[in-house]
């Protein structure tokens, strides 16, 4: 699917300096980019869920050894 990103000054710099680092191409910078930030957000959300998981699960634990 084709799109048009439109960057400030400022984010272009930004995205040729990360495409230089990584020697990539601008478009494939971008796309690196989206990449890792869903991957991370996802986890960051699987993480949040099993801790709240586990702090409901061992909440009586806890709270034995928290005194």
């Amino acid at each position: 699917m084709a799109m048009t990103l439109r960057l400030s000054e400022e984010q272009d710099r930004a995205l040729e300096a990360l495409a230089q680092a990584d020697g990539v191409s601008k478009q494939e910078a971008a796309v690196r980019a989206i990449t890792d930030a869903a991957a991370r957000r996802l986890h960051e959300h699987r993480v949040q869920e099993l801790s709240a998981s586990a702090r409901e699960r061992y909440a009586d634990l806890l709270d034995r050894l928290g005194r």
